[in-house]
């Protein structure tokens, strides 16, 4: 069922799938879904955008255990009742009723003031990486719009360097509280922002953020066997704190780009490969690409097609381990569509010295129906 206007979409629902859904089964949503929005396929495409935003951010929760859990008991709103003894124990009333109230009081909730405004906000970004880099590792380097520290204030968000004072108007709490009907609602303190404490004499270049805008390259250490939709947590290379507080961290999901010759599933590698007619009949030594290039594989002599080969240890090397899957090569028998005069004759001829005995397989079916149908 569609979400109304302004409403979150199900997380299930974003990614196509039922509430029942495997983790691996998640993952190949996931990857379908992000790659038939990613915006270097939709260039321009904003509505392709947001919902390759949708889907990563349905997938970040759904991939966590714990996060799934609390989801599939509360929806978008979270687990507000998490802790011990249930009930409202522990619980912060602004996160039951914020939503509801939120309006009245002026939009977004608090909810620990001081404790949510000190560390810098985490970042996403989506990284697109080749077939082969997914499976031996790389190291990107990429460009994130990144908030740093005012070289002005050194991040004080003071021009004097007195730094912050304890806010007159709620005291240093952070919030302010208000009492409609049964319950009392707190919300944040609109004139700190939730974080205690005022600037008197604002920086002008960060207008007492202690933060400026800033583009910054970083390499992105990418480990080998990563899959579609791993994340790589960076610690400490998200958005600084508000005037110096610690910063958050930043979150690479990998996105993996379909290869023209390869399929995965989990650290095995899956291709087909199309052999002659005469090589499939007498045998032969064939090339045959892998990750590591190309190898020699065996053909024995009467292969029939959609005999599948594997070639051990020729997969993808194992997430942190120097274990590495197998390759399965599905051979194909192409039958020539075009014959000379000569080589007709020659069939023809092979024909009628072969006779049903070197066709086992057609001898056997035929003595069947014979069998059923007289």
């Amino acid at each position: 069922m569609a979400a109304a206007a302004g409403q979150k979409r199900d997380y299930y629902e974003v990614l196509g799938v039922q509430k029942t859904v495997s983790a691996q089964e998640l993952k190949s949503a996931f990857r379908k879904v992000a790659l038939q929005y990613h915006p270097d396929r939709n260039p321009g495409n904003k509505d392709a955008e947001d919902k390759f935003k949708e889907a990563s951010e349905a997938y970040e929760v759904l991939s966590d255990a714990e996060r799934r859990a609390k989801y599939d008991r509360f929806g978008h709103a979270g687990n507000p009742f998490e802790g011990a003894g249930g009930g409202f124990q522990g619980v912060n009333i602004n996160d039951i009723f914020g939503e509801i109230f939120g309006d009245i009081f002026g939009g977004a909730r608090g909810g620990g003031g001081r404790r949510q405004t000190s560390r810098g906000a985490d970042l996403r970004y989506n990284l697109e990486i080749s077939f082969e880099e997914a499976a031996f590792g790389c190291r990107p380097k990429v460009t994130i719009p990144r908030p740093k520290k005012c070289d002005t204030c050194s991040g004080s968000g003071s021009k004097s360097g007195a730094g912050a004072r304890t806010c007159a108007s709620c005291g240093g709490s952070g919030e302010l509280r208000y009492t409609q009907g049964f319950f009392a609602v707190s919300r944040p303190c609109g004139d700190c922002g939730g974080a205690g404490t005022t600037i008197q004499d604002p920086c002008a270049r960060c207008r007492g953020s202690g933060k400026i805008p800033s583009d910054e390259v970083i390499e992105v250490a990418i480990p080998g066997g990563v899959d579609n939709g791993t994340r790589v947590r960076l610690a400490g290379m998200g958005e600084p704190g508000d005037r110096g507080g610690p910063p958050g961290d930043l979150y690479v999901t990998v996105i993996v780009r379909e290869h023209p010759l390869f399929q995965r599933e989990e650290y095995e590698v899956f291709c087909e490969v199309p052999i002659s007619f005469t090589h499939a009949a007498l045998g032969a030594k064939i090339d045959v690409p892998t990750l590591d290039g190309k190898v020699k594989m065996t053909i024995p002599a009467g292969t029939q097609s959609g005999k599948v080969f594997r070639l051990r240890g020729k997969g993808i090397p194992h997430l942190h381990s120097q274990q590495r899957g197998d390759q399965h090569v599905r051979v194909v028998v192409e039958t020539p569509t075009e014959l000379s005069s000569k080589q007709r004759e020659l069939l023809e001829r092979f024909a009628e010295l072969a006779g049903e005995e070197s066709h086992p397989q057609s001898k056997s079916f035929f003595a069947k129906v014979k069998e059923l149908f007289g």
